[in-house]
């Protein structure tokens, strides 16, 4: 093997063909190596390349995995056994499939973002005439958990007394239906349809299993119920599925990941062997003694793991207390900017992680006052900028007429004298008549109650997707080309240069649609050099379909900043030197959890918690520091903060105490002491 000699646990796993495998994979302790190196064995064992299916959550994680898989085999010299090969996120692979089996759900489809589906929820409801206004996004949230859940429209109940619920049990069924109206999947049924599709049709379920032998899982613990019923029916009776992850590391219930899945895997795959990797190659001891001690005072464990490291030695795990979070922040901007100026540490190896995003306000105000560079993890996605989703929607539509999302998205962008009004006005004439908006927009002459200027403005859209479907099409021009001819002709580039307030925001605007135009041409570049027989059409659509799954998801910062992120942000990431700030009750556990009505589900709301707690401290390679305040300002009044209950896990001797100085003009005691005192002497002159 190559690399590094793999230590007994990985090896074990690494040997393991045939049969479900669970490989518990502490934090740190090398687990996308066993992937790689797994994937690599099998091919020298002649397991077909194309037999295989590798899947993880993020694109990035897939990118590396390939990537890694690829390095081995050419060191092995069988550079071209990866080919075939599938290392994808669930819904990168839910959109293959839906891919192949195009004919039988009506051929070409769109993918809707989540701007786009929240529109098709607020249009539902707009029909719905109930007279009460909901929030569109709360509803579509339940919509994406039953989904997650694996919870068909038709089998969805609300809960008693919860009105979300049951609004969202009469939307769910409707919001399907207009998707599927529109030709579009959103999300989530990337993973949900293709399972059900696959659970309904006996003859596609069994192509899928013959295809796909041998299955490796990422990340198994954040793995949800719709995942979960894919996996099991792909694994089918031949049961060759490793699953890797971390129990400790499970903190995404709130998005519907299921930590059983995990906990109860060798209930749902009878015989599986379980390997535990215990070593981390990561963090210092000091760090992981402090993580240990946490993590072993969990009470849903199925598996107990100690993490132990050959990384002697150490600085000792800090902890302190501020007066203020003002204190705190201006301790934290001003020793990082020490690491930064006076010991040479380099912004990207230092991380400042909180619970909650408000917390970084301040920490942002001391980094600015110190100059030192920073970015933040989870800022707005490129895709996501209007003047992107414009270009995209003109492109969509000109490939799916069905999409009316995306078409209602540019009937009057740029401005063409389509008011809102006579949307409307369409639009009912569409329900009327049964015709789809596109259609009611190509026959405008022949409705008598649209205004002469939004009837000009139906036809020069009109036109201009004609020209634009042409040069796409027929011409088959490069969308990077035939883009920015659209930009040109509709006025878009003009629209900018007046709707954007200065110069400055115009040029960033126009820059942002001029990146997009590029990533065009390089993906040009490439089907050219792959010599792809597919119609210029289909794989444009294909590579629309592609971009709304965000392919840049967690993309590496070259820049040399210091990372501010949340805990859930932060998992995946390491960092030398790790700031964790406002380890208080409230925070760590957040008050939501412990706000919450007393159900069932609490005492696991606490538990994932200590869990997210767990992921914040193993971030640390070298140092970790960790903060609380005694006061934060609770509605304007000084509230005292208790210790996390967590602290109390860690024994006093694994950590470094200290009181963290602050500007006394901010010290809560000294306000609390000058209010007293000026009371007394109103009292005195009274």
């Amino acid at each position: 093997m190559s690399g590094p000699k793999l230590n007994p646990a990985q090896a074990r796993a690494v040997e393991h063909m045939n049969g479900p495998i669970l490989v518990l994979a502490g934090a740190g302790s090398g687990k996308t190596r066993v992937i790689t190196q797994r994937m690599a064995r099998m091919l020298e064992r002649g397991v077909p390349s194309h037999a295989i299916v590798a899947l993880t959550f993020t694109n990035k994680a897939a990118a590396e995995m390939a990537e890694r898989v690829a390095h081995v085999v050419k060191e092995r010299g069988n550079a071209g056994a990866t080919k075939g090969l599938m290392v994808s996120t669930f819904h990168s692979f839910g959109l293959s499939v839906l891919g192949r089996e195009r004919k039988s759900i009506g051929g070409t489809f769109t993918i809707f973002d989540q701007g786009d589906c929240v529109s098709a929820v607020k249009d539902i409801l707009a029909r719905t005439a109930r007279g009460k206004a909901y929030d569109a996004s709360a509803i579509l949230a339940r919509i994406s958990n039953a989904k997650n859940a694996f919870i068909l429209p038709e089998d969805l109940r609300e809960r008693e007394g919860d009105e979300y619920d049951e609004i969202t049990s009469m939307v769910y069924p409707r919001y399907q239906a207009l998707l599927r109206s529109f030709k579009a999947f959103d999300f989530d049924d990337l993973v949900c349809e293709v399972a059900r599709m696959l659970r309904e049709k006996p003859d596609m379920l069994e192509r899928y299993r013959a295809m796909y032998r041998y299955l490796l899982v990422d990340e198994y613990q954040d793995t949800n119920s719709a995942q979960f019923a894919l996996l099991r029916l792909l694994a089918g009776e031949h049961q060759n599925i490793c699953v890797v992850g971390d129990d400790d590391q499970s903190i995404y219930a709130w998005r519907g990941a299921d930590v059983r899945n995990i906990l109860d895997f060798e209930e749902q795959f009878p015989g599986a062997v379980v390997v535990k990797l215990e070593q981390n190659y990561r963090s210092r001891a000091p760090v992981l003694a402090v993580a240990n001690a946490v993590i072993t005072k969990r009470t849903d464990s199925k598996h107990k793991k100690v993490l132990f490291t050959e990384k002697a030695g150490g600085p000792t795990v800090s902890l302190g207390t501020a007066q203020t979070p003002e204190n705190e922040a201006a301790w934290v901007g001003k020793e990082i900017a020490r690491l930064y100026r006076d010991e040479g540490i380099r912004p990207r190896d230092i991380a400042v992680l909180y619970r909650s995003n408000g917390q970084a306000k301040l920490i942002e105000e001391a980094l600015r006052e110190g100059t030192v560079p920073y970015r933040m993890v989870g800022g707005q996605q490129f895709f996501e900028r209007k003047e992107v989703k414009d270009l995209l929607a003109y492109l969509k539509v000109t490939l799916n007429r069905a999409d009316e999302i995306s078409l209602r998205r540019i009937l009057n962008y740029p401005p063409r004298g389509i008011g809102e009004t006579s949307v409307e006005r369409l639009g009912m004439h569409a329900l009327a008549k049964g015709w789809t908006l596109w259609q009611t927009i190509e026959r405008v002459d022949t409705l008598e109650d649209i205004p002469n200027q939004a009837r000009a403005g139906c036809k020069q859209l009109e036109r201009a997707v004609a020209d634009l479907r042409k040069r796409l099409v027929i011409d088959r021009a490069p969308a990077s080309v035939a883009g920015r001819e659209l930009c040109d002709a509709v006025g878009i580039f003009a629209d900018l240069d007046e709707s954007s307030g200065s110069p400055q925001v115009a040029a960033r605007r126009k820059g942002n649609l001029e990146s997009m135009l590029n990533t065009f041409a390089k993906r040009e570049t490439r089907v050219r050099e792959k010599g792809n027989d597919e119609t210029a059409e289909r794989e444009l659509m294909a590579f629309l379909q592609a971009l709304t799954l965000n392919l840049d998801d967690n993309k590496e910062e070259t820049t040399d900043r210091v990372t501010l992120s949340t805990l859930h942000g932060s998992k995946g990431l390491e960092f030398d030197y790790v700031f964790l700030i406002g380890v208080e009750e409230g925070f760590l556990p957040h008050n939501r959890t412990l706000e919450a009505k007393a159900t069932d589900a609490a005492p696991q709301d606490i538990e994932e918690e200590r869990r997210l707690f767990y992921v914040g401290i193993t971030r640390a390679k070298e140092k970790l520091v960790m903060t609380k305040c005694k006061h934060r300002s609770l509605r304007g009044k000084p509230t005292p903060r208790p210790p996390s209950r967590f602290l109390s896990d860690i024994p006093d001797e694994l950590l470094e105490v200290f009181d963290i100085k602050g500007d006394p003009a901010l010290d809560t005691n000294k306000m609390g002491e000058n209010a007293m005192n000026l009371l007394a002497m109103l009292e005195g002159l009274g």
